[in-house]
């Protein structure tokens, strides 16, 4: 198998720059007119794979939305994963996953590795207990080529009061984003250690060229724009991922528009390579 950088560069190159997130809220599940239960978490589920996975580069499951329906909700996430990856999407596992030692190993075997049935091509982890924490994650998806994405600038405000704390004169997200780039240094094309950088910042200053890809959530519904995309990823707009959820989302349950929006959505994207044009001023 190719290493996952790899193999998000194919699937962008066919597929567009788009990961739209699998997020089955309550308020969701209802106006989809789906029960709040594994049954209608199910019905969601198998609805987002007949309409996204066979046109979107990544699917996004969030798995606490999962989780919250017990064993059952784990069960359907499993189903998810394997069919959405069966229909030729790249399958993102959203759980923020932070630990030391052989915890963390243990949710690297769960996520990652390919004998488990929750193996997803690429994570998300909190390297909040300090990057080399994040080490068993990351041996782990080098030998089974998976990815992982690094919790750096997150779209959450109160993100700010860790990721922008300086210390040894750099904010901790910048730290953060050193590391990942250490990861990649090595990768003969795209990395497959990433980084998530939301969409939706006022400022961002730490450098972002990490040799890897650039997950940025916060488009679309929670307020980041094709503007911000440009400005945020100014020169390293082939790294970036644009994520979106409810923006896709609340176009369903009718699969076909659900498609409709995800692949609008992949056409708006594609114009984060084309410099903003200033209106003309007046003599």
């Amino acid at each position: 198998m190719e290493p996952f950088g790899a193999r998000l560069q194919s699937a962008i190159e066919r597929r567009g720059r788009l990961c739209v997130g699998v997020d089955p809220h309550p308020s969701l599940l209802t106006g989809w007119g789906l029960s709040d239960d594994a049954r209608g978490l199910a019905a969601f589920a198998g609805t987002c794979v007949d309409a996204l996975a066979g046109d979107v580069a990544v699917l996004k499951p969030q798995s606490a939305f999962f989780e919250r329906h017990g064993s059952a909700g784990i069960a359907v996430l499993e189903q998810f994963i394997a069919d959405a990856r069966e229909r030729g999407a790249l399958v993102l596992l959203d759980c923020k996953r932070g630990d030391i030692g052989s915890t963390m190993q243990g949710y690297a075997d769960a996520y990652l590795d390919p004998a488990s049935p929750l193996a997803a091509d690429a994570v998300t982890v909190s390297p909040y207990l300090g990057f080399e924490s994040l080490r068993p994650v990351l041996d782990t998806a080098r030998v089974a080529h998976a990815g992982v994405f690094v919790l750096a600038l997150t779209s959450n405000p109160e993100g700010q009061q860790v990721q922008q704390a300086h210390t040894a004169g750099a904010s901790v997200a910048g730290a953060i984003l050193a590391a990942v780039a250490a990861e990649n240094v090595d990768a003969p094309a795209l990395g497959s250690v990433g980084a998530v950088v939301a969409a939706n910042l006022p400022d961002v200053r730490e450098n972002l060229a990490v040799n890897g890809p650039l997950l940025a959530p916060g488009f679309g519904a929670q307020g980041g724009s094709v503007a911000d995309l440009r400005r945020i990823f100014a020169g390293v707009e082939d790294l970036v991922l644009p994520a979106t959820s409810r923006a896709v989302l609340a176009a369903g349950p009718d699969p076909q528009l659900l498609r409709s929006a995800a692949l609008r959505t992949v056409g708006e994207v594609k114009s984060i390579h084309v410099p903003s044009v200033p209106a003309p001023t007046r003599p």
